[in-house]
């Protein structure tokens, strides 16, 4: 019987493709947080989709297929940007995935993307889950596959890193 609702819950290849368009702008905004290029943003989401691709008969729960692929975003973004020593692209052109306009002015903005950019990419991933995804605590520790009270301290820990680093720059900067 057991053996049987496997088999059933089993995802074929077209719901596959189905829930990776249902979830591809979410997967290049991990992968563009990351990088800041578009198309190396791009490459990330590809080289993701195909090792999720290959892997994915072996997801035992289906429920969890978005928490899974992000996971691989994730990863094949740290991997692309161990690969390339923090070499940081800056694009003149608006991304068609971007978000809308927003109330906090671009300088401010500047400083908070750079200060973003010197954390360790296993950091960003927390803040960009959190405030750029806007997931909860527990979405989040399925995703970085540790305990949620983990993920809370390790959060609460990366912005005060990050509160003292902008408002030590703004001290140097007067």
């Amino acid at each position: 019987m057991n053996q049987l609702n496997k088999e059933t819950a089993q995802m074929t290849e077209q719901q596959f493709s189905e829930r990776v368009g249902a979830c591809k702008e979410k997967l290049y905004r991990f992968a563009y947080c990351y990088v800041k290029n578009e198309q190396e943003a791009l490459e990330i989401v590809s080289e993701a989709t195909y090792k999720a691709y290959l892997a994915y008969r072996r997801l035992d729960n289906s429920q969890y297929f978005e928490t899974w692929i992000s996971r691989i975003v994730i990863n094949c973004a740290m991997d692309h940007m161990r690969r390339h020593k923090k070499y940081t692209y800056m694009e003149d052109s608006v991304v068609e995935f971007s978000a809308k306009e927003d109330p906090v002015p671009l300088e401010d903005r500047w400083d908070l993307y750079e200060a973003l950019d010197r954390l360790k990419p296993e950091d960003k991933a927390f803040i960009i889950l959190k405030y750029f995804e806007d997931q909860r605590f527990k979405d989040m520790a399925e995703v970085l596959s540790m305990p949620e009270s983990t993920v809370k301290t390790r959060l609460y820990r990366i912005l005060d890193k990050l509160k003292r680093q902008l408002i030590k720059e703004e001290v140097d900067a007067l």
